[in-house]
């Protein structure tokens, strides 16, 4: 089933996503630089200690997402030593964008590896909202899921958060079950 729907994730309508831009977002590293800047400007070295990782790898996947406009530099700033420190804002830009066929297992792949270092940073595996559910759809019931999927998503990417919003993070796939027949 997965080998026969239309576009990746649920983005059958946006632009086609460019060789630059798709390998930009199909690292696990880059996409959760991604969530750590969109909400809030981040230096690389805050990116880097929030990633407990090398503020030399980081400043590489900054970078990339820079140069592929899913990051923008924020006004300059100093540091406490009086170092020139440059923030940067998650652009929002990959919800914009498809990948073409040939970039699906790589982004999908990112998008697992992200979703399974975030969670296990949580500590507490109790604090994720989960189901799982089997299946069996027709092609057509198959694309009315996949349709209720990008409309939901649109909808919640343009909510505005109230006062006291929290962060959260919604992972979702649907996927053909191998194992049963």
């Amino acid at each position: 089933m997965a080998e026969q729907r239309k576009s990746e994730g649920f983005k059958d309508d946006r632009p086609l996503a460019s060789e630059a831009e798709a390998k930009a977002v199909a690292s696990a590293v880059r996409l959760r630089i991604l969530r750590l800047c969109l909400d809030q400007a981040l230096t690389n070295k805050e990116i880097a200690q929030r990633l407990d990782a090398n503020p030399a790898t980081v400043l590489h996947h900054v970078r990339k997402l820079v140069d592929t406009g899913f990051l923008e530099p924020q006004e300059e700033r100093v540091g406490a030593r009086g170092s020139r420190e440059i923030p940067y804002l998650a652009t929002r830009k990959s919800w914009a964008l498809r990948l073409g066929e040939e970039h699906w297992s790589e982004l999908s792949t990112a998008m697992m590896d992200a979703f399974r270092t975030e969670v296990a940073q949580m500590g507490d595996p109790s604090k994720v909202n989960i189901g799982r559910l089997g299946l069996r759809l027709d092609e057509s019931q198959y694309q009315e899921v996949s349709r209720k999927f990008k409309v939901l998503f649109d909808e919640l990417a343009a909510i505005e958060p109230g006062p006291d919003a929290k962060p959260y993070s919604l992972f979702t796939a649907i996927h053909p079950d191998a194992g049963r027949e």
